[in-house]
């Protein structure tokens, strides 16, 4: 059963996040890396791109230790008025030159949750006028800043058309002291960008999905969190901030599940399933051209329902034939005393990530993709990871 949701104990933070995806320089070639800008590059991925990764601190309340892409909670600094001044005269409301908005869904997506409460403290930035499609955007790209030192931006006035990966424009030095402000305060990124003349690039970020934390225990911090995708012609330099981030790399997606697997890294479900949906694109342009065409498709959000097993356990995503739309399950688990394999003769509809061990996840899908997006390519386990 859906329908209304019952009063929940659940907290939810709205979040995002972004996929930043840089096209590999040829072998023995010099390119910026991670630690030094002048070292020879490994060779380029079979993926043709590869992705940045960046490594929490063990200290960190929520994933510590994990691998994630760059990203954050959205603060009330995100959405001030003070914004519209930066972006005009060029782009404004409503669609701030974000192209006409993506039709509705023909439902509400499962769950219909209540109003967050405002970001940031009080005082930390004006009325929400900005759109979600733009104050998510400009946080992605704020906390990226924050936590690798990427910092993307775009002249004041410059076409807001993005026919093809964009070209990274390095900043110029002696923003280290912008950095820390804005890590104390949000509200200086403004304040950093008009300096620089410059509006946060949000036309280089593509919407790409939705994930909503599952329940885990009860005072879990939960995220609702909007996954964007930037594609960018070479990577720049990254510099982890020590302290939220220990540490970075750049993995293709194929490369990213062979660490994890290896337990060289780990990953939360949500990349992992994002690292196997990207293993569908041969090339950086491929993945690029991809966003474009569907860029008026819209995207999936999902909360995964956790089912436990004998064995392991399942997450659940929407249109498994297991997967059940009721608000119960929004602070709640599944649990079966049945095992894995079981389960898996039994059905016949997926939609599911299968955990046996911390690393050692595959993927089913056999549902057809409601918003014409790609979803992961099925995973099996192969002997050599049990």
């Amino acid at each position: 059963m859906s329908g209304p949701l019952r009063p929940s104990p659940s907290s939810w933070r709205r979040a995002a996040t972004v996929l930043l995806a840089a096209g590999w320089p040829r072998a023995g070639a010099t390119a910026a890396t991670p630690a030094t800008a002048a070292t020879t590059t490994p060779p380029p991925p079979a993926e043709g791109f590869r992705l940045l990764l960046l490594q929490r601190a063990q200290s960190q309340g929520f994933l510590p230790g994990a691998h994630v892409f760059p990203g954050g909670v959205l603060d009330a600094a995100d959405r001030s008025a003070d914004w519209l001044h930066l972006f005009a005269p060029h782009h404004g409301p409503p669609r701030f030159g974000l192209g006409p908005p993506p039709p509705p869904p023909p439902r509400a997506a499962f769950p219909a949750l209540p109003p967050s409460e405002p970001a940031g403290p009080p005082g930390a930035g004006d009325a929400a006028t900005l759109p979600d499609d733009v104050a998510f955007r400009i946080c992605a790209i704020r906390e990226t800043f924050e936590e690798a030192g990427v910092l993307l931006l775009r002249p004041r006035g410059a076409p807001a058309a993005a026919p093809r990966p964009a070209r990274y424009r390095a900043p110029p030095p002696g923003l280290e002291e912008w950095r820390a402000r804005v890590r104390r305060d949000p509200r200086h990124f403004l304040r950093l960008c008009a300096h620089l003349d410059c509006t946060p690039d949000i036309w280089a970020l593509h919407d790409w999905s939705g994930w909503l934390t599952p329940f885990v225990r009860v005072g879990g911090r939960r995220f609702d969190t909007a996954f964007y995708l930037c594609c960018l012609l070479e990577p720049p330099p990254v510099h982890p901030d020590s302290t939220e981030v220990v540490s970075c790399q750049w993995s293709s997606p194929s490369e990213a599940i062979e660490s994890f697997m290896s337990k060289e890294i780990w990953l939360a479900p949500p990349q992992f399933y994002e690292m196997r949906r990207l293993e569908n694109f041969a090339s950086l342009s491929d993945l690029h051209k991809f966003c474009l065409d569907h860029a008026l498709e819209g995207v999936e959000r999902w909360l995964p329902i956790t089912l436990t097993t004998a064995d392991g356990m399942l997450q659940l995503l929407p249109g498994d034939e297991l997967y059940i739309e009721d608000s119960k399950f929004i602070d709640s688990q599944m649990s079966t005393e049945k095992k894995i394999e079981e389960l898996m003769k039994e059905g016949k509809k997926f939609h599911r990530v299968v955990i046996r061990d911390r690393h050692l996840y595959h993927i089913h899908v056999t549902i057809p993709s409601k918003s014409k997006h790609l979803y992961p390519k099925n995973s099996g386990v192969t002997k050599s990871h049990l």
